[in-house]
């Protein structure tokens, strides 16, 4: 290793070439992505966290569809299913999901938990 050891007020320090310390610093980053990526992994194997496919966000930020509808979609309820597992009547979910009002907290967190996602993800 091309390094140089400098004693400074008692402490020692390592001087290395810069190149040397960008793949250090390279390795450590790598090191922690993939130590993140397994405990997501993990995450998503105990239940803990759901993965959606791509196709999901882009219905919703491409194509500006209402998250609500496309979580329902994807779920596989009807809006009088959702409606009877959220506690919100039919004809407010149809509401949100035309875009024609908007809804309480209380409302939108009672959807959120019915779809089994965030309440950031629908809002």
């Amino acid at each position: 290793m091309n390094a140089e050891v400098l004693k400074l007020n008692g402490k020692k320090y390592a001087v290395l070439p810069f190149e040397l310390y960008e793949k250090l610093v390279e390795a450590i980053e790598d090191a922690q992505d993939i130590a993140d990526a397994k405990e997501i992994s993990a995450q998503i194997a105990n239940g803990e966290m759901e993965c959606f496919p791509a196709y999901i966000l882009d219905e919703i930020l491409d194509n500006k569809k209402n998250a609500v509808k496309v979580y329902r979609e994807y779920r596989g309820l009807t809006q009088d299913e959702l409606a009877r597992k959220s506690m919100v009547s039919v004809e407010t979910i149809k509401k949100i999901e035309s875009g024609s009002t908007s809804s309480s907290v209380k409302t939108i967190k009672a959807i959120a938990k019915a779809l089994n996602v965030d309440v950031d993800m629908i809002i």
